[in-house]
């Protein structure tokens, strides 16, 4: 998992790595201008990287920063 983590951090797109329990190991961050430009990154990078089997996508609608 090391290798993995070590791998997306090194994708300028990917904002944040989690290790996490449960369903999934690994959730990334990843920021992009457009669906055609996330299309590029998850097929031409980290698809290609050793040890992801698969991937869950889900895209962020809106946010809604902390007002402290």
């Amino acid at each position: 998992m090391d290798d993995v983590v070590a791998a997306l951090r090194k994708i300028p797109n990917v904002e944040c790595v989690y290790e996490v329990s449960g369903e999934f190991d690994v959730v990334a961050l990843v920021e992009v201008a457009s669906i055609q430009e996330f299309r590029d990154v998850l097929k031409d990078r980290i698809l290609k990287i050793q040890g992801i089997k698969s991937t869950v996508s889900d895209v962020v609608l809106k946010a809604y920063p902390r007002s402290d």
